[in-house]
């Protein structure tokens, strides 16, 4: 069995690890990157690799700078274990969250940990080469933050992870049709990106980044089935299934937000079509028939929004169910309803243990909650509700960027991409990483 291969482009020399080589490096990679194992005894335990195999492993990740020794472990009758810690500050990766209305942009370590972040409004409507410009000058003036906080100038980006608020084809890292992203159809972003900064790029759903995040820093950790429900300006859905995220053929899967919920006509969504769930209970709608309320004098408390600031707001309906205004109060329950009934079918049909409810629009107090909850238990087929959690996100509004970021993280460690670059310690300078295809999909 082969252990290494070894390919020339140019003057450029790669040592690739192939077949259980490169499987078993990976396994002892997580097990220490996880927390799972902080021994070579544990690690032999955890992933019933023998003594030798675990100890040129270990040694190979040391060499390399991925592992490093640290205090002595408990002992178990022999001579205390050597504990092992991962280098999560070996290098950094960049994280992006783009919204309908706002950027988040973050700096965080090997562990996903946040070093540095910022979030400001925008205009995803404004196109990829203001954003994405925008994007960029976040990112430099973050990076320098943390190479100056860390006195490391040469702290290397890893890679960069991105989510954006439409449909992502994940093999090319390129938008498809998004109905709130004018101009963005077909725009290379992995390719952008991995231009400025020479290192490997993900780009995938912004709602996908947030299960994710969830999955791995939030709510759903411990979880191998959930449901994670954005409800925003638009709303959306991340699948979980066994642990992995579930992004379908295309990269499509969970776009729940243009599923039909109604047969009124008369209002059209931004997708262009009718009767969408989006057009009807997302942040938008919200804000649209408050407005209306406001207008009409149904709704004494929007009207004096209206009065003072010009427009009316999903957040301002909030204000005003909390306060006691009866016509908000309707607005959220009914948006609540249709959530739920659609969340019915998806509960009966995939049996998550966990929806989490996430988005700008879930913090609208207690009221959108429980009638999400009230129906999709009602709704649903007992068996599927029988433990079935449904809770709002723990990681709030910061989920799509730790998400992103764990995208990266996941995608850079799997075991074919690690094998490729291990050798030169560092996947940095590297963009074509993405391209090596994966036995199996990764988180």
């Amino acid at each position: 069995m082969g252990q290494v291969q070894v390919s020339r482009t140019g003057s450029t020399t790669t040592t690739t690890l192939v077949g259980e080589h490169a499987d078993s490096l990976a396994t002892v990679l997580g097990l220490v990157r996880s927390g799972t194992a902080r021994t070579r005894p544990e690690i032999g335990r955890h992933s019933g690799l023998g003594r030798t195999v675990v100890t040129q492993r270990v040694n190979q990740l040391t060499a390399c700078g991925l592992l490093e020794e640290g205090a002595l472990g408990p002992s178990s009758g022999g001579r205390a274990p050597r504990e092992l810690r991962f280098r999560a500050r070996a290098g950094v990766i960049l994280a992006a969250e783009l919204g309908a209305t706002s950027i988040g942009v973050g700096v965080t370590d090997l562990a996903g940990s946040v070093l540095a972040e910022h979030t400001e409004p925008a205009d995803i409507a404004q196109g990829p080469e203001s954003v994405l410009g925008r994007v960029e000058e976040l990112f430099d003036e973050l990076l320098d933050r943390v190479r100056a906080d860390t006195a490391d100038e040469d702290l290397a980006v890893w890679g960069v992870g991105i989510g954006l608020p439409g449909p992502v084809e994940f093999a090319t890292g390129r938008p498809s049709a998004p109905p709130i992203m004018p101009g963005w159809d077909g725009y290379p972003v992995r390719d952008r990106l991995a231009r400025r900064y020479d290192t490997p790029v993900w780009v995938d759903n912004e709602v996908n980044t947030m299960a994710l995040g969830e999955l791995r820093a939030g709510t759903a950790r411990g979880h191998g089935d959930i449901l994670y429900v954005k409800i925003g300006t638009g709303i959306g859905a991340g699948l979980v299934s066994g642990g992995t995220l579930h992004r379908g053929s295309q990269g499509c899967a969970g776009d729940i937000g243009h599923a039909a919920v109604s047969d009124e006509d008369e209002v059209v969504c931004r997708c262009g079509n009718t009767g969408c769930l989006e057009a009807h209970a997302g942040g938008a709608a919200l804000a649209r028939d408050g407005l209306a309320a406001a207008e009409e004098g149904r709704s004494p408390f929007l009207a004096d929004v209206l009065a003072a600031t010009g427009t009316v707001t999903a957040a301002d309906v909030s204000r005003a169910a909390q306060s006691g205004d009866r016509v908000s109060v309707e607005l959220l329950t009914r948006a609540g309803r249709l959530i739920g009934n659609l969340l019915a079918t998806l509960v009966s049909f995939y049996n998550p243990a966990l929806v989490i409810i996430g988005g700008g629009v879930s913090g609208a107090g207690d009221l959108l909650l429980a009638a999400v909850r009230e129906t999709v238990y009602r709704r649903s087929l007992p068996l599927a509700t029988r433990e079935l959690r449904i809770t709002r996100s723990e990681l709030s509004d910061r989920a799509g960027l730790v998400g992103a970021a764990f995208m990266a993280l996941d995608e850079l460690f799997a075991a074919e991409r690690l094998a490729r670059w291990v050798g030169n310690g560092s996947p940095a300078g590297d963009p074509a990483l993405v391209e090596v295809p994966l036995r199996a999909p990764v988180f």
